[in-house]
């Protein structure tokens, strides 16, 4: 049996141009020859947890699975019975109540802020950075905050509502940069902790609160990387949410990654270990979900600078790994690696994207207008 799982799994890894214990970066050395029944018989998540318990390895992760995806080995693996009922499960259940939103923000942002202030730049943004000018992740984060300030034509005494707001990296820019007063809500106890420390002397707010219980009137709103926890059930809610809290005449940002094809169910790994009942939306579902409340003024995708957004994490992570480790552990440790660099691999082969979306509830008269200037962003970060 463990002859035919090992000629399956070679013959796979051909169509790639990998080879098992070869000697280039992106070939795989195996130290335990169970895992090719693992990754048939349980897939992405066998692969995964394989490589966390060191049974394989490989010098260079994000390149092999870029050439992974290129080479579309997962439609040529085929679906086993076990997968297909979970997949019909997923369909069946609405993963993400109010109680499971917050065991899965918990679960991945409530790690510790000493593992995120260690990899993130130092505003502590956790999402795409914006590289078009930038040369470092510092200047490229800073980019970032100020791309959706401009896309939100930001003015003094407007109100500003960031659902999803991590720690409170670009409510801090807005309020500091653009003088508007912002409430941001979180389900991740440290990111209020975190927040309430660095943003005290600004209009700032902050609440643990579910989206979905919200109450108020903001001039613009802005979510940015929680849409991919929300699950495709409740894209539509979130979508109604920001439309009765959102003045008639506001904007909406909403920036995520996304997919190229619909699905209705995560990666099994991912959801395991890095973002339980995380799901990536399409173009079709975010179409769907906005057409009853919003009209599309924009969409930009630059998903590519996620590939550099990762690589950049991933350096800081190892950069910062002795002193790491006497809280996290080795299987911590691959773990970590693997995420950054598997989602870098995703990336690069253009599988998912990155999105910024601005919507408005009725048009904007005249059009909706907005060029990204640097200019504007070395002015602010010289303030």
């Amino acid at each position: 049996m463990y002859m035919v799982a090992k000629e399956i799994v070679e013959k796979l890894l051909s169509f790639a141009d990998i080879h098992i214990d070869g000697h280039r970066p992106w070939d795989i050395q195996v130290h335990d020859d169970r895992l090719y029944d693992r990754v048939l018989s349980k897939q992405s998540l066998g692969l995964g947890e394989a490589y966390m318990e060191s049974w394989w390895d490989c010098e260079s992760l994000d390149v092999l699975f870029t050439k992974l995806l290129d080479a579309k080995l997962d439609q040529k693996i085929k679906t086993h019975p076990q997968l297909a009922f979970q997949i019909f499960l997923h369909r069946l259940i609405n993963h993400q109540t109010r109680d499971r939103s917050k065991k899965s923000v918990q679960h991945h942002y409530d790690l510790g802020n000493r593992l995120f202030h260690a990899m993130l730049d130092p505003s502590m943004n956790y999402s795409c950075a914006f590289w078009e000018q930038a040369t470092t992740l510092e200047e490229a984060q800073r980019d970032k905050m100020e791309l959706i300030c401009q896309k939100l034509q930001l003015a003094p005494g407007m109100r500003l509502l960031d659902i999803g707001c991590g720690w409170g990296g670009l409510a801090k820019y807005a309020a500091q940069n653009y003088g508007v007063d912002v409430l941001g809500i979180t389900l991740s106890i440290e990111q209020k902790k975190w927040i309430e420390g660095h943003c005290h002397n600004l209009p700032v707010e902050v609440h643990l609160l579910d989206y979905r219980d919200l109450q108020g009137s903001f001039d613009r709103i802005v979510s940015v990387g929680m849409f991919e926890h929300v699950g495709y059930k409740n894209y539509t809610k979130l979508m109604h949410t920001a439309f009765k809290n959102l003045k008639e005449d506001g904007l909406f940002l909403l920036h995520t990654i996304g997919t190229n094809a619909t699905k209705k169910a995560g990666d099994p790994w991912i959801n395991k270990y890095i973002f339980p009942q995380g799901m990536l939306p399409s173009i079709a579902q975010i179409g769907q979900a906005l057409e009853p409340y919003f009209v599309m003024e924009d969409w930009h995708n630059f998903g590519a600078y996620y590939d550099h957004t990762l690589m950049a994490w991933h350096q800081n992570f190892n950069a910062h790994w002795n002193d790491l480790k006497t809280q996290y552990d080795e299987t911590f440790r691959r773990m970590w690696n693997y995420y950054l660099l598997s989602c870098a691999g995703l990336f690069r082969s253009r599988q998912i994207q990155l999105w910024q979306i601005v919507l408005s509830k009725n048009g904007v008269k005249g059009g909706y207008r907005c060029r990204y200037t640097k200019e504007a962003c070395l002015a602010t970060s010289s303030m």
